[in-house]
């Protein structure tokens, strides 16, 4: 459908049928006029752009992916007043994430361009450290004052919600611009005109504070029910408020870079089918190549253990499958461990707890994957399939009890390494599974070959 579509405004731009494309451009939500843009050619996306009226550019241009945008800025460079038009229009938290993107020298020249009053708002957002609350907080909302009857707020409301946000809530504030308390607007419609605003009010409200972490945000916003949040300074000023769009789109982007970095490499700045090759074997190489290196490693525990295997090849045979059961085990921890630390599940003091379970998950499935592999050896022994020796009982409980073991450290490891990331102050996705497995892999060598030795004995070995 939206293929059809983009063929449809590529043959309009071809003919130059611009009132058509402007008609038809009136009918299509900001989203899908979004993805028209994206998918034509630069010279197409910054025609099509110019047809749009102010606001459904506006509302367009906050759907773009950022190098799209910084195309249309650069496109409408040529006329200055199209680009100040558009800065201006933008809501200021949309217009921040876009400037945090540009270089500092680009970025500065266009807050240059915004209005006196833009440009004190813009400033004072991208004064904030990255990634807080701050950045992504709009000033523009609507606030009335204890004193006030409601058909005052009403009134007031009507004067100077155009430009809010939202008015689902409307928050109360003193002659100091203190946060009083947040009311829904249904209060207010259903309350008597003749009634004060501070008979409304019960002082309990949930405000987030400019200088937390965005993830903060992330974390109320799914324990509550609301589509805004107030944002305040440490003295309690009402700075600005952040709505639920702008923190479910940080959230999308934080799960989309520790998936990325769980899966071994670093995250990407861009989209999958935006980020150049070079690019992308540059994210890709660094993991791989510690990677690697820590792979060497389980080559020097076999090398360790070549007399042993010389002596009794048949315990090279499990080695693959003693192996990949801790690593799985591990990366299987680290998965759970990691999402539940980002779902707040999960917080650093309860490591301990964690351990303990744990511990009897690791038994438990050891002891499991230990049996399996022993009726495996059995079965493969009385049926004639491959023969072990005489001694092929005792490589069995070599490779049951060691698959105990292993399997207990996987998940130990893997559950673990993610609170000592956070503990040291790094990002606990760190802990990607290809990392969990390869450390699993070297120390489930050392494991096997030591119960081995012990079981066997004088018997092969």
């Amino acid at each position: 459908m939206m293929n059809e579509i983009t063929n449809r405004f590529e043959q309009l731009i071809e003919s130059r049928s611009w009132k058509i494309a402007k008609q038809e451009l009136a009918t299509l939500e900001p989203f899908q006029i979004a993805e028209i843009i994206g998918a034509l050619s630069k010279p197409d996306r910054i025609l099509l752009f110019r047809l749009l009226s102010r606001e459904s550019a506006k509302e367009t241009f906050k759907h773009l992916l950022y190098d799209e945008q910084e195309e249309i800025i650069e496109g409408l460079a040529a006329n200055v007043d199209n680009v100040i038009g558009l800065l201006n229009d933008l809501d200021p938290d949309d217009r921040t994430a876009f400037f945090e993107e540009l270089p500092g020298k680009v970025s500065q020249r266009l807050v240059q361009m915004l209005s006196a009053e833009e440009r004190e708002i813009a400033t004072r957002l991208l004064g904030y450290p990255k990634d807080s609350i701050g950045r992504l907080m709009t000033p523009e909302y609507v606030a009335v004052k204890p004193y006030y009857t409601v058909a005052q707020a009403l009134e007031h409301i009507r004067r100077f919600g155009r430009d809010s946000e939202t008015l689902n809530v409307i928050y109360v504030v003193d002659d100091s611009w203190k946060l009083v308390d947040d009311i829904h607007i249904r209060e207010i419609l259903l309350a008597s005109p003749d009634q004060i605003i501070a008979d409304l009010i019960d002082s309990r409200f949930i405000a987030l504070n400019a200088y937390d972490d965005q993830e903060v945000a992330g974390e109320l916003f799914r324990n509550l029910d609301r589509v805004a949040l107030p944002v305040t300074d440490s003295a309690g000023t009402l700075l600005g408020i952040v709505t639920i769009d702008d923190v479910m789109d940080v959230v999308q982007e934080e799960n989309t870079e520790d998936f990325q970095k769980f899966g071994g490499t670093e995250g990407l700045d861009l989209s999958y089918t935006k980020t150049s090759l070079a690019e992308l074997v540059k994210k890709r190489a660094g993991w791989l190549v510690i990677l690697f290196l820590s792979e060497m490693l389980t080559a020097s525990a076999m090398g360790h253990f070549d007399e042993e295997i010389s002596k009794a090849v048949v315990l090279a045979l499990f080695v693959p499958l003693i192996i990949s059961s801790g690593g799985n085990s591990g990366s299987q921890a680290a998965s759970l461990i990691i999402r539940a630390l980002a779902l707040g599940e999960l917080k650093m003091r309860n490591w301990w707890y964690v351990m303990r379970k744990e511990l009897f998950s690791g038994v438990l499935l050891g002891a499991i994957l230990g049996i399996i592999g022993f009726v495996r050896i059995w079965v493969w022994q009385e049926a004639g399939l491959y023969d072990y020796g005489e001694y092929w009982v005792w490589i069995g409980l070599s490779v049951s009890v060691s698959l105990i073991f292993i399997v207990l450290w996987g998940t130990l490891s893997g559950s673990m390494i993610p609170f000592l990331l956070k503990k040291v102050g790094l990002d606990p996705a760190t802990a990607s599974a290809p990392f969990v497995a390869t450390l699993v892999d070297v120390t489930g060598l050392i494991i096997y070959f030591t119960i081995a030795a012990l079981f066997l004995g004088g018997k092969l070995l």
